[in-house]
């Protein structure tokens, strides 16, 4: 039987800003399972933009710029009334940390002690009990605490069972990138042989969307850094586009199916330009910009269908897990960090020089 502590590590955000919002801890109590709660002891998690995004209050309906501008030391606009990921007001501290792997050590009232042992994976975009249509959600690490810590409470039904050979942390990489992903992928509908440009492709995200296209026997083009070229190929991309060349010039008009987005930005015009008649465009992000210019006439006059996506349907997350577990998908880790690093990981994270996802390892001390 495993023993639980009173006090574990763990990073509060403490509100919105730069990397000085970020406190690491020794003394955080460690939480008690509530009816329908387990008690998961993380093993690894892993950073995404989202956790930057809430960090400094992005999703503020003030903030027109890109991440990346205001990464470090957040944005001078007011965000505290709609910061969060669902454009309320956040509540700290706050245990950030979206993805999260780890094992059930103790379980609240109305949950099964057969439970106490199992590996978990936990969904990173949750239900809320009162959503009829099931989009009414939370975050994981935002609207209430994440992996950031040794331990998290987590919805007995959010913690899916999952046996694989690869580590708590090479797992940890998945759920928030490939479970995003994979969900875009089946709202949007990408089919065999169909042809796939894919924005950002050296990131978790892009390296998510790349395999699990390939999964469904798709074509894809993806678009990344020129010193990133063999890590995204052995995603399995069969075409590369340099960032910040023209889509047009390269691929040509209407020659694409459908264009998987996380990228947004000054070139997103064009994005519509290389769409054939009837093709599709889904969207899971905007780290070069969240406003873009649309000719309507593009939209309308080709038939085109847009989708943007952020939810995770339980079959959507179900389907990664038996990628997983039959090997049809493989942890893209660019770089590890113990839990007390969590600034130098965010600051890596941001500058975008390594391909795949930072790693936090939670039981490094």
């Amino acid at each position: 039987m495993h023993t639980i502590p009173e006090k574990m590590r763990g990073v509060y955000l403490t509100g919105n800003g730069g990397f000085e919002k970020l406190e690491y801890r020794t003394d955080i109590d460690v939480p008690t399972p509530k009816a329908g709660e387990v008690l998961v002891k993380i093993g690894g998690a892993a950073i995404n933009n989202t956790d930057i995004n809430t960090r400094i209050g992005w999703y503020s309906k003030s903030v027109k710029s890109e991440t990346n501008e205001g990464g470090a030391s957040g944005f001078k606009e007011e965000v505290t009334d709609d910061g969060s990921w669902l454009g309320e007001a956040m509540h700290f501290p706050r245990i950030q940390g979206a993805d999260g792997c780890g094992t059930v050590v103790a379980v609240g009232e109305g949950v099964s002690q057969d439970r106490l042992g199992e590996r978990v994976l936990i969904r990173t975009v949750q239900q809320r009990e009162s959503s009829e249509s099931g989009l009414e959600s939370i975050t994981f690490g935002s609207e209430c605490d994440g992996a950031f810590a040794e331990y998290a409470s987590v919805l007995s039904e959010e913690a899916f069972v999952i046996h694989s050979s690869l580590s708590d942390k090479e797992l940890a990489t998945f759920p928030c990138a490939y479970g995003t992903a994979e969900n875009l992928i089946s709202r949007v509908g990408v089919e065999k042989d169909d042809v796939v440009l894919v924005t950002g492709a050296s990131g978790g995200v892009g390296a998510a969307l790349v395999q699990l296209v390939k999964v469904r026997g798709a074509k894809v083009i993806a678009v990344c850094g020129q010193d990133k070229v063999e890590r995204v190929k052995s995603y399995g991309a069969d075409e590369i586009i340099f960032r910040g060349d023209s889509y047009v010039e390269k691929i040509g008009k209407m020659k694409v199916d459908v264009v998987l987005d996380v990228a947004a930005g000054d070139m997103w015009p064009e994005l519509l330009d290389v769409l054939k008649k009837g093709g599709k465009y889904g969207v899971i992000g905007a780290i070069g910009g969240p406003l873009v210019e649309l000719d309507v006439r593009d939209l309308y006059l080709k038939d085109l269908s847009l989708f943007g996506s952020t939810y995770q349907t339980k079959e959507a997350f179900l389907n990664l897990i038996r990628y997983i577990e039959e090997g049809k998908i493989k942890p893209a880790v660019a770089k590890e960090f113990p839990l007390k690093d969590m600034v130098e990981a965010q600051k890596a994270f941001l500058s975008k020089t390594l391909a795949g996802k930072f790693v936090i390892d939670v039981t490094a001390e």
